[in-house]
């Protein structure tokens, strides 16, 4: 009988094996592959957990060109913060696709945290103003964290504000991260400081918008990665259909992405007015910000080609540096 070893990969691990740069720079290769038909990713299937008012997510993925496949189990349970739970658990799967050998078994949270804030920090890359240094981020939970992050390590952020619906966390949150990154985070004392921002990242479960058009700054960039749903959005429309539209996967968007499908079941979005996928961007296909002067949106709805390129960049990492635990199956 033949046996296979695999290796485990706890959250510390994890973080400790993936940077967000090199977590950025993964996801310009996955969402290339992406882009250019080298990997296979079907829509994730979901698995309503009606009884425990959350939702689980299954989420298959083959690359290709790395000669991997994986797949990752994502729940959110929408009790688990009064648990002192996070509100995300995933888990992720790694295997070799010439063998079928299965390759790691790793956490899923702090994974899914780093490769969607890093998605945001590409498409900052290439749709933010050069010169922006305010960043505003709606959430302050773990994805609201790498998203700050991420934006900082493409642009010369000097000021982060937060808006929070808990005024505790969103002081915890301004504290931790202004000494994480070197600058100064505040809680925002109310909409109006929103006209500050250059970029703007929501990372929140909302099903309506977290502002209003008119408090956005000429020629704002907005990072939206919170809501999955079609029946929910965090952008109001009158923004959408006035931005430069970028998605991290059309099929993927306009399946489940509230801010895209609510506005072409109102007639006022049409698949034509969004602009390009950020893979056909980062490919060099498609321009990203034409001017000074427009607002930028990438809308994300999470795509497993980003955990399959995050995950075997922290695998090659966690064996170098001799990272978590070994078992045989």
């Amino acid at each position: 009988m033949h046996s296979t070893e695999i290796r485990i990969l706890s959250a510390g691990d994890v973080a400790q094996a993936l940077s967000m740069p090199d977590a950025i720079d993964a996801m310009a290769t996955a969402f290339r592959q992406l882009a250019t038909g080298s990997a296979s990713v079907p829509l994730r299937t979901p698995l309503p957990l009606t009884a425990h008012n959350g939702d689980s997510l299954f989420m298959p993925v083959y690359s290709a060109d790395s000669s991997l496949f994986g797949l990752k189990v994502v729940s959110l349970l929408n009790d688990n913060p009064a648990r002192q739970l996070p509100f995300i658990q995933a888990t992720v799967l790694l295997f070799d696709a010439e063998t079928g050998r299965a390759l790691a078994l790793m956490d899923g949270e702090v994974l899914t945290a780093l490769r969607t804030g890093a998605g945001s920090g590409l498409a900052t890359r290439f749709l933010a103003r050069k010169d922006a240094t305010v960043a505003a981020v709606f959430g302050a939970g773990t994805q609201a964290e790498t998203q700050l992050e991420a934006v900082c390590c493409e642009r010369n952020i000097q000021k982060g504000l937060v808006f929070g619906r808990n005024p505790h966390n969103a002081r915890r949150f301004a504290e931790k991260m202004a000494k994480k990154l070197g600058i100064q985070v505040m809680v925002a004392p109310d909409s109006s400081a929103l006209r500050e921002a250059d970029v703007i990242c929501t990372a929140t479960t909302s099903d309506t918008p977290l502002f209003a058009h008119e408090d956005l700054k000429t020629g704002v960039h907005i990072n939206a990665v919170g809501t999955y749903k079609p029946h929910a959005r965090e952008i109001p429309e009158t923004t959408v259909v006035q931005s430069r539209i970028v998605v991290d996967q059309l099929v993927g968007c306009l399946a489940e992405a509230g801010e895209i499908v609510l506005p072409m079941k109102a007639g006022a979005l049409m698949e034509s007015d969004i602009h390009a996928e950020l893979g056909e961007i980062a490919a060099g296909k498609k321009d990203g910000r034409q001017s000074e002067d427009e607002i930028t949106f990438f809308k994300s709805v999470g795509n497993a080609i980003q955990d399959l390129a995050a995950a075997s960049v922290v695998l090659k990492n966690a064996e170098k540096m001799k990272l978590g635990s070994t078992a045989t199956l």
